[in-house]
């Protein structure tokens, strides 16, 4: 998967501009197993744009401006052992990941605590970490502690926390519910934050219109596994 993801990344950075798209204003997100997966991508490809072995490359963790993590589990040793409590078992857990080792390899907080990657960290661009702090599919604190890796190693980092939010409050209930959404509106702040024009579109933009009676929003997050 993350060999699928990098090669996803590739096509972005070598394509983006047919589309109208800025290859000078880059920005990678991911939301759940999707910020897992790219900030496994971005950690690997840092390393090997780090190595001089590597002389051409078909992307760079150091193009983009940014990397978005939204709900993301970054240390899968630490996630396997929550999982566990919640009823997916840490047997069947290691089965799907095919074995400990894969937990060590294919963590990113593990990862970038490693010293084999200091050399490297540069190389990451700046990151921005939301997580609902009523998550409980994925911790909040996996975030936090993600935040903390990258800080150790000099990689500019922020975390956005916001209260009494659940693992899918923030990409399906907010959205549904319509109005102003504070993840959208703060991921923005990123992206725009050196585009007026965009800035005022962001501002001028109307509410968006509610998608599914609130009720069916709180059934749905009184059900949901995650």
């Amino acid at each position: 998967m993350v060999e699928d993801i990098a090669k996803g990344i590739s096509f972005f950075c070598q394509n983006i501009h047919k589309y109208g798209g800025d290859p000078d204003r880059l920005y990678l997100a991911g939301q759940s197993a999707g910020a897992h997966l790219a900030a496994c991508a971005l950690i690997e490809q840092a390393k090997k744009e780090a190595s001089e072995e590597i002389p051409t490359l078909a992307w760079r963790a150091s193009q983009f401006k940014a990397f978005l993590g939204i709900s993301g589990g970054y240390n899968l040793p630490a996630l396997s052992h929550h999982f566990h409590t919640r009823g997916f078992y840490r047997s069947f857990f290691l089965r799907v990941m095919e074995g400990e080792e894969s937990l060590q390899k294919y963590s990113p907080e593990l990862g970038v605590r490693s010293p084999d990657f200091q050399n490297a960290a540069h190389m990451l661009p700046a990151t921005i970490l939301f997580h609902g702090r009523a998550d409980y599919s994925i911790p909040f604190l996996a975030s936090v502690d993600f935040a903390d890796a990258l800080r150790f190693v000099h990689v500019q980092v922020t975390t956005k926390l916001y209260p009494e939010k659940t693992h899918t409050d923030l990409f399906l209930q907010d959205p549904m519910r319509g109005g102003q959404n504070q993840l959208v509106a703060d991921i923005l702040a990123v992206v725009h934050a050196n585009d007026r024009e965009a800035q005022e579109k962001d501002a001028a933009a109307p509410p968006r219109r509610r998608m599914v009676p609130e009720c069916l929003l709180q059934l749905a997050r009184k059900v949901s596994p995650f």
